[in-house]
């Protein structure tokens, strides 16, 4: 295929059963994991850092926050505005762009010595993410038919984005142990090399006209991305100032506000932002929903065990991360698998086992004391790792599925922004637990640590196991109105045998 094709699409026999796809395709398809495979990375390799990040630039437990709450702020933020821009202005040109900004800021984020900066970085890395991946689904999603071939690509893509989020703390291990800087630094090469390979590989399509199409909803833009950044800088803050602070009160006031202009312009243009209509999917909000508590969830429990563990038992940074590493590979070698186990159980069923692993992973946790134990541990993450390792391409794949082309971006956009809203949310609530359980002052000894941090461990769980029955109910939903279907299509034959008997008696 040329640069001048409108996309890359697959040709008739490229795909077939036999799962066979072009040498180019499967180039883009790599280049489209490694970008979020690299955003994955980029969002748990601070992790790990944290503790090294704080005691170098002194910072404390709240705006240590900051600087995951940052990158989230910038993502959550912009995700909906980078997943119409997708579609509207070109999903390569988008794509290669935001990129080339993350490689940018990634460099700088990792020479600064001030915290403010440091955070003010990691929010323009948000941002370029909100953009690259929205830009990064869609040109899958529209790249691949519905179906077994799209259920692989995503599955593929997918659990690169997990695997990158569970072995970015193993990398953040290594590297910290040379300085918390390089965890910051190494993803500028790596995005540089993947914007390269992007350019050569991944084929031009074609933007929608804007004059076709009633042109852009600037004002939906600005107030949507408003909305969610107040919504999310409120949350975030709210710890701090105080839930029921008159700062956090007006943030979240005027965040409703935006909120409410926003449906209201969506309802009055000719080409929406969001098209309010994609929502009455059930499936859709069921995975908005669960896979924002996903990702809440482990992000919380990564913000608290990686601190639990150095903390308590003085372990390295590199020793921690290998704690997650069994996670991580569960994930990686479970993408050979998940598009088999996606096409013969169904979304439904398989995002339910995710969410069950995930919630015992959680349970398991709490059996922790004040001095960790692999016994412990090493269940915990092991469950965890299966759960992700389902759960994630499950909602993924739900997601994306019923959607039209051009609303691809749309979609990804949402689904990406519930994930980031989620760990704002859950992370926030985390923080404000210790904050309420640790007092005015740090916690000195085991026991104090220990008792600040076992709260948030339950919260997690608690918050995993309602999406599991979220998801659930939408298996509850399917199982019945399949017996529906079974009773009416059962009462249809009684009525034409009833209909035939009729005619027969007439006839007689």
């Amino acid at each position: 295929m040329s640069h001048s094709d409108t996309s890359t699409t697959l040709r008739p026999g490229e795909s077939a059963a036999s799962g066979r796809w072009p040498l180019r395709l499967w180039g883009a398809l790599i280049v489209l994991c490694g970008a979020l495979f690299l955003d994955a990375l980029d969002t748990s390799m601070v992790g790990v850092a944290l503790p090294s990040i704080r005691e170098s630039l002194d910072l404390s437990t709240s705006s240590l926050q900051w600087v995951v709450s940052g990158y989230v702020l910038g993502y959550g933020g912009f995700l909906l505005l980078g997943g119409r821009a997708a579609d509207l202005l070109g999903r390569r040109r988008v794509f290669l762009t935001a990129l080339a900004v993350f490689a940018v800021a990634s460099l700088l984020s990792g020479v600064v010595s001030d915290g403010n900066l440091l955070i003010a970085t990691r929010f323009v890395k948000g941002i370029s993410a909100a953009f690259t991946a929205p830009a990064g689904l869609s040109i899958i999603t529209t790249t691949f038919a519905e179906g077994p071939d799209r259920n692989r690509a995503l599955s593929i893509y997918t659990t690169c984005g997990a695997a990158g989020f569970s072995l970015g703390l193993v990398l953040s291990g290594l590297l910290t142990e040379a300085g918390w800087r390089w965890t910051l630094l190494v993803p500028a090469p790596v995005a540089a090399l993947i914007l390269v390979l992007g350019w050569k590989l991944i084929n031009r399509d074609q933007p929608a006209a804007a004059e076709r199409r009633g042109g852009y909803d600037i004002l939906g833009a600005v107030t949507s991305t408003g909305a969610v950044l107040l919504l999310v800088f409120g949350i975030v803050r709210a710890p701090e100032e105080g839930w029921l602070s008159g700062v956090t009160l007006g943030t979240f006031a005027a965040a409703i506000a935006l909120g409410v202009a926003f449906v209201a312009v969506e309802l009055r243009v000719a080409n929406p932002l969001v098209r309010l209509g994609v929502l009455r999917s059930p499936s859709l909000i069921r995975a908005l929903i669960g896979g924002g508590l996903m990702f809440g969830g482990y992000a919380s429990f990564q913000f608290v065990v990686t601190q639990y563990l150095q903390t308590l038992s003085k372990w390295s940074a590199l020793h921690t991360a290998l704690a997650f590493l069994p996670a991580g590979l569960i994930v990686l070698f479970s993408s050979f698998k998940i598009a088999d186990v996606l096409n013969r159980y169904g979304t439904a069923r398989v995002g339910v086992a995710g969410f069950a692993f995930l919630s015992l992973g959680y349970l398991q946790f709490l059996r922790i004391g004040q001095t960790p134990s692999w016994w412990v541990i090493l269940p915990s993450i092991v469950a965890l790792g299966l759960g992700f390792g389902l759960a994630f391409p499950a909602i993924n794949v739900q997601a994306a599925s019923g959607i039209a082309d051009e609303e691809q971006g749309l979609v990804s956009g949402l689904l990406n922004t519930a994930l980031q809203v989620g760990i704002t949310i859950v992370l926030a609530a985390s923080t404000a637990i210790i904050a309420a359980n640790a007092g005015s002052q740090r916690p000195q000894t085991n026991a104090q640590v220990l008792s600040s941090y076992r709260p948030v461990l339950v919260f997690v769980a608690v918050a995993t196991v309602a999406g599991l029955l979220i998801l659930a109910s939408g298996l509850l939903r399917r199982n019945r109105t399949a017996v529906e279907s079974t009773l009416e299509e059962e009462l249809q034959d009684e009525l034409d045998v009833l209909t035939l008997r009729e005619q027969d008696a007439l006839i007689g």
